[in-house]
């Protein structure tokens, strides 16, 4: 669990809130179903009208990772990576065969099995970057739909506020319905400016760094890999990989 996420959600929302008793006001001014479902609902339809189905879910399914974050292993493949090159330089290569059923990702799973079939090196290295950089790309693509909904939420929130507004205006005989429209006005711009620098952008931002981390380690194994392939001596493999850890 990422403490600094939470923290950070409920001090962003915290401030805002506290701000508004502070000046005197109430919170439920700021609860209008309305002004939600205007900014929320356009905002979620801009969003897929642009992204095709499969990154809109992915890009949704990652948001889990702002909150509980993907494991990273660094140093559990590591110690894997290095129990392999041992074992490649006493007994050979082939006797690695006996490992892939242990593996349950399938990025590491294959790049042992290419290395148990003797690709060579340079064959091996250019085979899983370009698998790495296929897979971030897919993540990126499908994390960029915080930063777009980040993009439309304020302008969605701006059309909001036109929306109440016109109801104001088609109102101004009768004064009792005058406050309604107001109220939607001003807290869908709250909303939309809300939501985009308070949650989605951040979102974003966070989503990107998991990706890198991901992508580092698994440019470590690569690393990793490929010494083995080398029979480079263990200790050197090992001075690398731990390189890519901060």
């Amino acid at each position: 669990m990422d403490k600094v996420s939470i923290i950070g959600l409920f001090l962003a929302v915290g401030a805002i809130l506290g701000g508004q008793v502070l000046e005197g006001g109430h919170i439920s001014s700021l609860l209008q179903p309305t002004a939600f479902l205007i900014v929320v609902g356009g905002t979620t339809g801009a969003v897929l009208l642009q992204s095709p189905l499969n990154v809109f879910l992915g890009g949704v399914k990652m948001m889990k990772w702002v909150f509980v974050p993907p494991l990273s292993g660094y140093e559990g493949d590591i110690e894997r990576i290095i129990l392999w090159s041992y074992q490649a330089r006493r007994e050979g290569v082939l006797m690695l065969e006996q490992h892939i059923k242990e593996l349950d990702e399938p990025f590491m799973r294959r790049g042992l099995q290419m290395l148990i079939d003797g690709v060579e090196p340079g064959n091996l290295r250019e085979s899983l970057e370009i698998e790495v950089d296929a897979w971030a790309t897919q993540m990126r693509q499908c994390a960029r739909i915080w930063e777009s909904a980040g993009g439309y939420s304020p302008t969605i929130g701006i059309l909001g506020a036109v929306l109440g507004l016109i109801h104001v205006m088609e109102n101004l005989s009768d004064p009792t319905k005058l406050g309604a429209g107001i109220a939607v006005a001003f807290v869908a711009t709250i909303y939309g400016v809300g939501l985009a620098n308070l949650i989605l952008l951040p979102v974003h931002k966070k989503l990107l760094s998991h990706i890198g981390t991901l992508a580092g380690r698994r440019e470590m194994l690569i690393d990793g890999l490929i010494g083995i392939a080398n029979g480079d001596n263990p200790r050197i493999i090992e001075g690398r990989m731990r390189g890519y850890v901060q």
